[in-house]
């Protein structure tokens, strides 16, 4: 497919996913069933034109005075793709297969593409609604931030220390350019290029060797402040499909023990074959037939509880962008009312002198410092562990690292524009003697 035959089919995508209210994956895949002719690097490259536009939505429609899925996918070329009108005209030029070509009024637009007097949720690109909680948390940089979280996600490693070293696993990747992060000590980090194929990672040896896992840095960084240590009893509380209890194993060295469990089984399903892969033999999976049935009995005897708790997810949004537009007020109501209860079932388990590490990949103050503020006040035996204290787990890169994230006396807030992560928060909430 010629490029303009793939901004034609973006388009398409983009429509459906308009009109129908379908998750963008799914349109994708739709559209690809039906144009067998379209090889991997044309859909490809199609996915990558569909979620830049998701991601850069409302600026691009700004730009172009229209919220058609034409007018958008035309803006986010300027905007993200950094084009010029006459390029954007080269490919929307009207010939076989090629968007209809530029009308005078697009041409102009796109001549006097700016946002300086576009309102903050249009420059951050995030939904109207969020304009005042992100003003709560960022002030007069929600516009920065909104922006940097519509931003493309590399792709992050997280190398298994019960496996391999960094450095070993650099040079088995070497045709893929990994880099180290810059915060996590087990993290190896490929940059995409827009238009490129997400390599092939499951299917490499070091992935299937169990010395690999896909863990974006910000979530490696959240295990790494919970502070783990070999020898500890540790139960997960919201497992899920087991990436933070995998980091777990590996800080505490396969000694210990850690109890993997969700209140969502089906969540479980996928961390019996992570867990054979990595080498874990420190974790006990335990799937509940009932809310807190599966721990009954560890009340009492637990050193940390992770709770890695159910969000809004607004610091995945570079993974998912189209999740942004579909989020609605109601949805936040529901996960506070979700993470209170969740903190509240993790205090019976703790010894005394024992900790909580609480975790969201949200940046709304709700979810985060307002939570751990609502927990203090109905269990004042609890008291926070200070941000910069949780910070020293990194070493020499801490102090830097305490100038970048954003402290508060509550916790550490991670995001993109700040950290160049995903968007995490962390707690470290212990228990008096």
């Amino acid at each position: 497919m010629t490029p303009a035959a793939r901004l034609a089919a973006a388009i398409e995508v983009f429509a459906t996913i308009e009109t129908e209210r379908r998750p963008a994956a799914d349109a994708l895949k739709s559209w690809g069933q039906t144009h067998r002719f379209a090889g991997s690097g044309d859909r490809a490259a199609i996915a990558g034109l569909v979620y830049d536009a998701l991601r850069r939505r409302a600026s691009s429609a700004w730009i172009m005075g229209a919220e058609t899925p034409r007018a958008v996918l035309l803006g986010m070329l300027k905007r993200e793709r950094e084009l010029d009108a006459n390029a954007i005209a080269k490919l929307a030029d009207g010939s076989r297969y090629a968007p209809t070509a530029l009308t005078d009024d697009e041409r102009a637009r796109l001549d006097a593409a700016g946002l300086d007097t576009a309102p903050p949720q249009v420059a951050g690109d995030y939904p109207a609604w969020l304009d005042a909680h992100f003003a709560r948390v960022f002030g007069d940089g929600r516009a920065e931030e909104g922006a940097a979280l519509a931003s493309r996600a590399p792709l992050d490693l997280r190398v298994n220390t019960l496996k391999a070293a960094r450095d070993d696993v650099i040079a088995m990747l070497a045709d893929l350019q990994p880099q180290p992060t810059r915060w996590s000590p087990w993290g190896l980090r490929i940059r995409l290029a827009a238009d490129a194929k997400s390599p092939a990672i499951h299917a490499e040896p070091a992935f299937l060797k169990g010395m690999i896992e896909v863990q974006d840095e910000g979530s490696q960084l959240a295990a790494l402040f919970s502070a783990a240590k070999p020898g500890e009893q540790v139960v997960d509380l919201c497992a899920g499909t087991g990436g933070k209890t995998l980091a777990l194993a590996a800080m505490m060295e396969n000694k210990g023990q850690i109890f993997a469990t969700d209140d969502d089984k089906r969540r479980l399903a996928p961390i019996h074959e992570r867990l054979k892969r990595s080498g874990a033999r420190n974790v006990q999976v335990r799937t509940p037939r009932s809310v807190g049935d599966a721990i009954a009995d560890l009340v009492g005897r637990v050193d940390l509880v992770l709770i890695d708790a159910p969000c809004t997810g607004i610091g995945a949004w570079r993974r998912n962008p189209d999740a942004k537009w579909r989020m609605r007020p109601g949805a936040l109501e529901q996960r506070v009312k979700e993470q209170a209860e969740i903190l509240d079932r993790a205090v019976p388990l703790l010894k005394t002198g024992a900790r909580i590490a609480y975790v969201t990949c949200s940046v709304l103050d709700e979810e985060n410092d307002a939570q751990v503020r609502a927990f203090l006040t109905r269990h004042a035996e609890f008291s926070i562990e200070p941000p910069p204290q949780v910070a020293t787990a990194l070493g020499e890169r801490a102090f830097m690292f305490t100038r970048a994230a954003r402290l508060s006396a509550e916790g550490i807030l991670m995001t993109p524009r700040t950290t160049d992560t995903d968007g995490f928060y962390v707690s470290l909430l212990r228990r008096a003697e």
